[in-house]
């Protein structure tokens, strides 16, 4: 009896192994989670458009908004659209959901100037430059430090993470993200743990792109594109119109 389980169990072993290393595979392509993010969809001429995701406690402690922490009180949008509207920045979106035991807050922002961002509050912790050279756009935002308001019993395990991500309008020549890394073609990601965050320590964001935007050079090609393929229609029809004329048809008898 013994001898005929055995392999049974070798294999349920085998079996359990393998799915533990794809889950570890998989965990690894799954979406990072982050405490606080700022989204920024950067163009050409300095407007944006800007995602803010991030806990209560978190906005409460490194921004300082006046929010209650309270995950059992549900979150006042008119006071978070109150925080965060300005003659620079409009909100077109607040909303939220619940993660370990925490509301989080999601807005969307459009941004007339993004070198004039550090004039409201939520914002006021980063300085903004985006300048255009001979050849090339600069972007540069240096997040100072935090409010670093006590939160009591937030429930962070000391794992969360802050992250800058930027949507780059156009090729990327350069840029000073840690990872090095860049997604998508044009995405660039820049993070902290959010105890270096909370404690102040500077993060600084530097990114270089061509004068041209993605959208245009897509557009471009994608005209070509058409270009050329009327052209082939064109040829393929005088060929056939050629042959016929060389060849013509019998006639009836």
């Amino acid at each position: 009896m013994r001898s005929r389980m055995a392999p049974r169990h070798g294999f349920a072993g085998v079996a359990c192994l393998a799915m533990l290393v794809a889950l570890a595979g998989c965990g690894t392509l799954l979406p990072q989670r982050y405490e606080y993010e700022e989204e920024l969809y950067l163009a050409l001429d300095g407007s944006a458009t800007m995602y803010v995701n991030g806990s209560v406690p978190a906005l409460i402690a490194l921004r300082g908004l006046d929010l209650d922490p309270n995950p059992r009180q549900p979150v006042d949008r008119t006071r978070v659209r109150e925080l965060y509207e300005s003659a620079v920045t409009h909100v077109t979106r607040v909303s939220t959901s619940r993660r370990a035991g925490r509301r989080f807050l999601h807005l969307r922002l459009d941004v007339s100037d993004v070198r004039r961002l550090s004039e409201i509050r939520p914002f006021a912790w980063s300085t903004y430059r985006f300048i255009h050279t001979a050849d090339e756009y600069v972007y540069k935002q240096t997040v100072g430090a935090a409010a670093a308001v006590q939160v009591n019993d937030a429930g962070w395990r000391g794992s969360e993470l802050v992250a800058f991500r930027m949507h780059l309008p156009s090729k990327i020549r350069y840029h000073d993200a840690p990872s090095k890394v860049v997604e998508r073609g044009n995405i660039v990601v820049w993070q902290q743990s959010l105890a270096d965050r909370l404690a102040g320590k500077p993060l600084s964001i530097e990114a270089r792109v061509d004068t041209q935007s993605i959208l245009y050079r897509t557009l471009w090609l994608f005209g070509l594109m058409i270009v050329l393929v009327v052209i082939l229609l064109a040829g393929l029809l005088f060929w056939i119109v050629r042959k016929g004329r060389e060849h013509p048809p019998a006639a009836a008898a």
